[in-house]
C-alpha cells in the first residue's frame, strides 16, 4: 500500500513540531516536506508533491494558506483557527470546484470532539448552558474554534429557554462573549495548553462536561487520522466528529 505524501505548514511551531514528529512516526503516512514562514508553500508542494499539506500557523494567515493548498492541488488539513463562517464556506465551494477532499478542524482532539457530541446530547435536556474555554497566553484568537462550534451545537440541540431578567453588567464583558444566545467565556493563562468545560443549569442540579488537553500531543491522533481520510472525500468538512 503506497503511503499518504504529507507536508507539514508551521512546521516551526510547537504545533507543528508535534506533527512533524507525529506523521514520521505514522506507518501510513510519508513526510515529504516541511514550510514555515518566508516559504512559497506553492511551490513546496509541487516539488514535494505532497497529497495532503497539514496547516498550524496563525489566523492571519490561514485564508492564505489554505486557498494555496487546494489550487496547488493538495488537500487541506487545517488546525489554525481564526477562520470566520463565510471563509470557511468560500473554501468549501473552491475544494468542491477543486474535487479535493480536506478538513478544517477547531480541536483535533479526539476526547474534545466527544466533549462536544455529549454536551449537544445532554443540550436536549439542560438548556441552561455557558462555555468556558481555557488556552494558553499565546492563542491571539477569542473565543477558541472549539468553544463557537460547541455554542452553534448547544444552539441546534437544546429547546428554548426561557427569557429571564436581562443582565446589568457593571464592567462590559462580564458576562463573557454571546454566541447563538450562549455565553462563552475565554480565559489565557501561561500554563494552560487547551481545556474547556461546558455547565449545565437544572433545578437544584448542575452538571459539568470538561476536556482537558495536558500536552500537544494530545491533537496527534486526529491529525494523523484526517491526514488519512481526507484522501477519501471530495469535499471540506468542518469538525472532526465528520471523520470518526
Amino acid at each position: 500500500m503506497s503511503l499518504t505524501r504529507v507536508l507539514i505548514n508551521g512546521s516551526m511551531g510547537r504545533m507543528g513540531q508535534e506533527s512533524v514528529i507525529a506523521v514520521s512516526e505514522d506507518t501510513e503516512l510519508e513526510l515529504v516536506a516541511q514550510t514555515d514562514l518566508g516559504d512559497n508553500l506553492s511551490e513546496s508542494i509541487s516539488q514535494s508533491n505532497a497529497q495532503v499539506v497539514v496547516d498550524f500557523t496563525t489566523a492571519f494567515s490561514a485564508l492564505k494558506n489554505t486557498v494555496s493548498i487546494i489550487e496547488s492541488g493538495a488537500r487541506p488539513v487545517i488546525g489554525t483557527s481564526g477562520l470566520l463562517p463565510e471563509e470557511i464556506a468560500e473554501l468549501q465551494v473552491l475544494c468542491t470546484k477543486h474535487k479535493l477532499g480536506g478538513i478544517i478542524a477547531p480541536n483535533f482532539a479526539i476526547g474534545a470532539v466527544l466533549m462536544m457530541k455529549y454536551s449537544q446530547d445532554a443540550a436536549k435536556y439542560f438548556p441552561h448552558a455557558e462555555v468556558i474555554e481555557l488556552h494558553h497566553d499565546g492563542k491571539v484568537d477569542a473565543p477558541s474554534g472549539t468553544a463557537i462550534k460547541t455554542a452553534n451545537l448547544l444552539a441546534e440541540s437544546r429547546s428554548s429557554v426561557p427569557q429571564k431578567i436581562a443582565d446589568k453588567e457593571i464592567i462590559s464583558g462580564a458576562r463573557g462573549a454571546n454566541a447563538e444566545n450562549i455565553r462563552v467565556h475565554s480565559v489565557r493563562l501561561p500554563g494552560l495548553v487547551a481545556h474547556q468545560e461546558v455547565i449545565f443549569g437544572g433545578q437544584s442540579q448542575t452538571l459539568t462536561i470538561r476536556h482537558d488537553s495536558i500536552h500537544r500531543d494530545s491533537f496527534m491522533p486526529g491529525v494523523c487520522l484526517a491526514c488519512k481520510k481526507v484522501m477519501d472525500l471530495n469535499e471540506l468538512v468542518y469538525g472532526l466528529e465528520h471523520l470518526i
